[in-house]
């Protein structure tokens, strides 16, 4: 699923290869933590936070095939979380 997340986050952003996808396990679910530029944060998020909830709905899609749970968290590097 990480992969898939970067992918699309690079296809996004400016600055692809600043683009990191850390998979932490959380319980029962994984949390999987978008770092992008600080300049591309505002692009992977989008207006009023479509984007973000986009990326959410399409990793809830791909985690119902594998029946895994996962959360999305976009970091901004140095910062610490956003959306």
């Amino acid at each position: 699923m990480s992969n898939l997340i970067a992918e699309i986050a690079r296809s996004l952003v400016d600055i692809p290869d600043q683009v990191q996808v850390e998979a932490i396990p959380d319980g029962d679910a994984t949390l999987l933590r978008l770092k992008v530029a600080p300049s591309d944060v505002g692009k992977v998020i989008g207006k009023q936070g479509r984007t973000a909830r986009s990326l959410r709905t399409i990793l809830s899609a791909a985690a119902m095939k594998t029946r895994s749970r996962f959360t999305l968290d976009i970091y901004e590097e140095d910062r610490g979380a956003r959306n």
